[in-house]
């Protein structure tokens, strides 16, 4: 791999860790601000309000995947990752800000539920273009590899955010992380953004979509070429159902898990996840460069019939877990698994679109699958948890990932598919010869 695909995976990488800091700190930190926006009284109520407005900013991510998608198919890459972090940027200051119910009642909660909108628009069309472009940046025999730095940057940033957590839950009283503490991290997501937004300006366009001819085509990016790719639109959908439950229900919804459910005290939770984290992010590139060389239906396999059949006795132990080793390990046993999913998954969409409908073909179906799956994970493990029956929660989780199962079994291999096949679909402008790359 060049030195310029290098700096290309840099640069993207860096994008979306910040990106993805910002939106789940939201998630890590709102055991301490959940009162903040609410009137005192039930604390799993108030949790539940707040886990429902982040669970709105999942249903604004097929708009911005809709939107960004379209503009990173028409404009470029570059284009679309730099409007995303600009409006990260500007929903973590709203945030930072954001008056409390004792000062503005309920005027707290508004900005808040803006600033999880902006958000969502943001995280909707970043995971599409990131992954377009990951993908478009690297040898054609190294996109598993490349594309697999996505959830390493993803899941840096959210150990960053766990590590700040960790820290402010080390030298801040609880009283004032309650208070005023919470505020610190959406100030810090403000700030990296600000910094990415700088390095995104002069990031280089992938030579996939550049010399594509796609650039030239006044139909790319419009839901009538995706409607044309409807098949791999809903394929999309399907095989990102089980993976994003099982992804967010090991990584956001774990520490309030092991915290409420577990009885573990809130640092060692946090430790824990940090820790499970971790490795997670190592593995990542390893899981990719296996995929370059296995193929990529031999990993999601492996997740699904995975998830499918432990995630029932993984989450029992963990919440009979009780010490930091126990949980420690379980929590590592679910990521490996999970593994299999995250550490392909954007290529294997990427790959499924032609260049003028990449980024839309795999933005918008992914957002939906989000909305309606990942980013209701938490607020179904709540409801479950508050109608005193937490196993069914369990049983949700194992029974998305069997339908992508069977997804997994009946699709195509897409490891060798060519990225800049020139293919053409019913009403479009057939895109200019060139020579083969």
């Amino acid at each position: 791999m060049g030195r310029e695909q290098w700096k290309k995976i840099w640069v993207g990488s860096a994008g979306n860790m910040v990106e993805w800091f910002d939106w789940f700190v939201y998630a890590t930190f709102a055991v301490y601000f959940a009162d903040a926006f609410f009137p005192k009284g039930n604390e799993t109520a108030n949790l539940m309000n707040t886990m429902g407005i982040f669970a709105v900013g999942f249903f604004m991510r097929p708009v911005g995947g809709w939107l960004l998608g379209r503009i990173g198919d028409r404009r470029g890459r570059k284009a679309a990752l730099t409007l995303t972090v600009t409006l990260m940027s500007a929903s973590a200051i709203l945030i930072a800000i954001a008056p409390t119910y004792q000062v503005a009642g309920y005027g707290g909660v508004a900005v808040l539920l803006v600033a999880r909108l902006l958000q969502g628009l943001s995280v909707g069309g970043e995971y599409a273009a990131s992954a377009t472009y990951l993908t478009e940046a690297s040898a054609p025999a190294k996109r598993g590899f490349a594309s697999s730095f996505q959830y390493v940057s993803m899941t840096a940033g959210q150990l960053v955010g766990l590590g700040l957590q960790i820290t402010l839950q080390r030298i801040m009283s609880d009283d004032a992380l309650h208070s005023w503490g919470w505020r610190i991290p959406f100030i810090v997501g403000a700030v990296g953004a600000g910094i990415v937004f700088y390095l995104r300006r002069s990031m280089l366009e992938t030579e996939v979509y550049a010399e594509s001819g796609a650039a030239v085509d006044e139909n790319r990016g419009t839901l009538k070429v995706l409607w044309a790719h409807r098949r791999e639109a809903f394929l999309v959908m399907a095989l990102t159902m089980g993976g994003t439950v099982a992804y967010y229900t090991y990584t956001t919804y774990l520490t309030k898990f092991l915290s409420s459910s577990a009885g573990m005290a809130k640092p060692t939770a946090s430790l824990v996840s940090f820790c499970a984290l971790f490795l997670f992010m190592c593995l990542q590139p390893l899981a990719g460069m296996l995929s370059d060389r296995i193929g990529r239906r031999p990993m999601l396999i492996t997740f699904a019939v995975g998830s499918t059949f432990l995630t029932v006795p993984i989450m029992t132990m963990l919440k009979h877990a009780g010490t930091f080793w126990p949980a420690l390990g379980l929590a590592i046993l679910a990521l490996v698994i999970v593994t299999g999913y995250t550490s392909i998954n954007a290529c294997v969409k990427a790959e499924l679109f032609p260049t003028g409908i990449r980024a839309l073909g795999v933005a918008l179906p992914y957002a939906l699958a989000n909305a309606l799956f990942g980013g209701t994970a938490e607020y179904v493990a709540l409801w479950f948890k508050k109608a005193g029956v937490e196993s069914g929660f369990y049983w949700y989780v194992a029974g998305c990932a069997a339908v992508s199962l069977v997804v997994y079994l009946t699709m195509r291999e897409t490891r060798d598919i060519d990225l800049n096949r020139a293919e053409r679909v019913p009403g479009t402008a057939p895109a200019p010869s060139r020579a083969p790359a």
